[in-house]
């Protein structure tokens, strides 16, 4: 299946001439396309976003994306996927989540990344053939089948695992909240978008969405409208300060409400207020899903973000004024570019 979404023109066209340029467009590309953007000048946001909260993190990054795309040409990927960074975001994601879960400065982490970077092309074609029956994207499904896998296998290996006694199950909340300071609030709005690359730090998510607003004002104020949306109903509902100031509570929010108005449904008021019901389920989603995967160490990941967008999108068909007429209304951008499909 193969999508028209994500509007925007790449200004990256011209890194395009050459050979070693044009694959180090198609890297970072892939890297942007962890927030649905197919833009290397935003890849190149992002990965100055992850240096930022550590050099090791930006490398992974960039190691993870490179080998995904790479396999994805030794297996005869079309090209227009690669070209877009279709084959590179999950490997981006498998990667810097190994780093970040298993620790950056071991052998075996590296190798694990290459590893499950290579992997996930695999399980991203799979996937793909599944849900192509549907009609639905992959989104971030094929990441979070290997990094579940990956972190739930990982204490049972000494040479892979390095910190200590295996996870426990995490505790509830307990007792009432804790009241949300004024920083909190505006640190978890910015943490929200750093968090999807599983960065806490509010600095790191200021330059990620500047990155997204270089590729997309649409894309931007949606992911702002998810972080607002994610934000408050975690604290209306009572979760902890820390999460919320972390970004821990509300990273799902921002994806789903990016994916649901702009990406795969057209913008429009309808859409938008579609999106916000997405992004406060996937909130109240996240909870139930670092619960269900306590045992191995609570890592939701973006499973919420994948459940809520698929079921909505299912269900969007039923609902005629969610994809009619609306794009234009909005001011969709004329020029299209080919993203995240099945």
């Amino acid at each position: 299946m193969r999508e028209q979404i994500a509007a925007l023109r790449d200004r990256s066209a011209p890194l395009a001439r050459h050979r070693c340029t044009r694959h180090a467009a198609h890297v970072l590309r892939g890297q942007a396309q962890v927030d649905f953007l197919p833009s290397a000048l935003t890849g190149a946001l992002f990965s100055v976003a992850l240096c930022a909260a550590g050099w090791a993190y930006g490398l992974y990054a960039l190691l993870g994306t490179a080998t995904g795309t790479a396999t994805a040409h030794l297996f005869g990927v079309d090209r227009d996927r690669i070209a877009a960074g279709l084959e590179g975001f999950n490997a981006c994601l498998v990667a810097v989540g190994s780093a970040v879960f298993l620790g950056p400065g071991h052998a075996s982490t590296a190798l694990l990344a290459v590893g499950g970077s290579a992997v996930v092309t695999v399980v991203t074609a799979a996937v793909a053939r599944v849900l192509d029956t549907w009609q639905l994207p992959t989104l971030t499904l094929p990441f979070c089948l290997v990094a579940t896998a990956l972190t739930t296998a990982a204490p049972g290996f000494a040479r892979v695992w390095h910190q200590g006694a295996a996870p426990a199950a995490l505790p509830g909340t307990g007792g009432p909240p804790a009241g949300l300071s004024f920083t909190d609030l505006w640190h978890g709005l910015f943490a929200n978008v750093a968090q999807i690359f599983f960065m806490p730090q509010w600095y790191v998510g200021a330059l990620f969405l500047a990155g997204i607003f270089a590729a997309s004002r649409t894309a931007g104020a949606m992911a702002c409208l998810g972080s607002l949306t994610g934000t408050g109903t975690a604290w209306a509902l009572g979760a902890p300060a820390a999460q919320i100031a972390s970004g821990a509570a509300g990273y799902n929010a921002v994806l789903v409400a990016m994916a649901l108005c702009g990406v795969f449904l057209p913008a429009g008021r309808r859409t938008a207020a579609y999106a916000v019901t997405g992004a406060a389920t996937a909130t109240v989603l996240t909870p139930a899903l670092t619960a269900l995967t306590a045992a191995s160490g609570g890592h939701a990941f973006t499973w919420p973000f994948v459940l809520t967008t698929l079921v909505f999108l299912a269900a969007a068909r039923a609902f005629p004024r969610l994809e009619a007429g609306s794009s234009a209304r909005a001011g969709r951008p004329a020029e299209l570019a080919r993203t995240r499909s099945g």
